[in-house]
């Protein structure tokens, strides 16, 4: 693996902050330049939105207060948001690139243009499937959910254990896959139906499941989180030993490809490259007394790029001080240099996006 780099970033606020430092293998930004994309990073403990952009030579991390933000997904020209009550959906207006410092640098700026109210419900893991709509992880309620206007949200499945909606965090609810544009794959802490149930059972109680089936697909995991379908597999992490693993969907067999020095949670991939995140395991966690938690002696947090044909660890970027805690890993594909405004950026007070059946009629004093 390369030599590791400090980071960069264009915040002087965040240049002041040390707490915000991190170090990157110098090889990482030249993958994302390759990959023509950016990594989205959450950290709800930090309560940032991380983008980890290419920089020339290094990697330029800008961070976007939110909220405690977890869940993240994305499509061709949005990006949304689960904070701590709601979702926060951004879109693409390439007209903002013109208008903002460094001028010509960026090749894409998402502004906010709704906010959704769901409650506190402990937003995880998002997806949007094929006709656009937003499922999201209800971790308090334990079911998956949608959108609409009308309410705060819409279950649409919940595991035949749970034998009924409460706010109790049943059996902790986490993961999604998204499998040609639906949802298909979840993960959960434990197969329990009592408040807070999964906690008796942290280290081997994980299962998951199929959600068009509602059958159990692999049990006796290890804190599972992150499904994904990649490559005609499927995979997650088993973040109670630290471990990426690919999964036998009919048989349940699991089999461990790479292993990282710390609580896994977080995936996405870019051919053989697996971007995985990395959580520091403190005393005040309840995610403790795991098997991996003896193995974070260095409290590392960050993403480590892995190569799943050989399960090295090719590249990394580690975070100091105040980001102890990574949940989602996302690469924005076919964007190399965003931005994210949020709603109170004083550039939306006089940015008007308009139908292009409109624009012959507007008129520009």
């Amino acid at each position: 693996m390369s030599e590791v780099s400090r980071y960069a970033t264009d915040d002087p606020v965040e240049m002041a902050a040390e707490a915000l430092s991190s170090v990157h293998s110098s090889n990482l930004p030249l993958i994302l330049k390759r990959l023509r994309a950016t990594l989205l990073i959450t950290t709800y403990q930090a309560g940032k939105l991380i983008l980890a952009r290419a920089d020339q030579s290094t990697l330029n991390t800008h961070f976007v207060h939110f909220p405690k933000p977890m869940g993240v997904a994305t499509d061709s020209g949005r990006i949304m948001v689960g904070s701590a009550t709601g979702i926060h959906v951004f879109r693409n207006v390439p007209s903002l690139a013109e208008r903002l410092a460094p001028h010509g640098r960026h090749d894409a700026v998402y502004a906010e243009r709704h906010y959704h109210i769901t409650g506190d419900i402990d937003i995880h893991e998002m997806g949007i499937d094929r006709e656009g709509r937003c499922w999201f992880i209800n971790t308090r309620f334990s079911c998956l959910c949608t959108l609409d206007a009308a309410h705060s949200f819409v279950p649409r499945w919940w595991p035949s254990f749970v034998s009924s909606l409460a706010p109790e965090d049943r059996c902790h609810l986490n993961g999604l896959a998204m499998v040609d544009g639906a949802p298909r794959y979840v993960t959960a802490l434990g197969a329990t139906d009592t408040p807070r149930g999964w906690g008796a059972n942290k280290k081997n109680g994980g299962v998951l499941l199929d959600v068009p089936s509602g059958e159990l697909i692999a049990s006796g995991l290890s804190m599972p989180h992150s499904p994904r379908w990649h490559r005609g597999a499927l995979w997650l992490l088993e973040s109670g030993t630290g471990t990426l693993a690919r999964l036998d969907a009919q048989s349940g067999r699991v089999e461990t490809i790479a292993r990282v020095p710390g609580f896994a949670r977080g995936l996405d991939f870019a051919g053989p490259l697996a971007f995985i995140g990395l959580s520091q395991l403190r005393e005040t966690n309840a995610f403790t007394d795991i098997p991996v938690t003896d193995e974070n002696s260095d409290r590392m947090s960050g993403v480590w790029v892995v190569n799943t044909e050989t399960g090295k660890t090719v590249a990394l970027l580690k975070f100091n001080n105040a980001v102890q805690e990574i949940f989602a890993v996302q690469l924005l594909a076919n964007v190399q240099y965003p931005d994210v405004l949020r709603s109170d950026h004083e550039l939306l007070r006089t940015t008007y996006v308009l139908p292009d059946a409109r624009l012959k009629d507007l008129s520009i004093l």
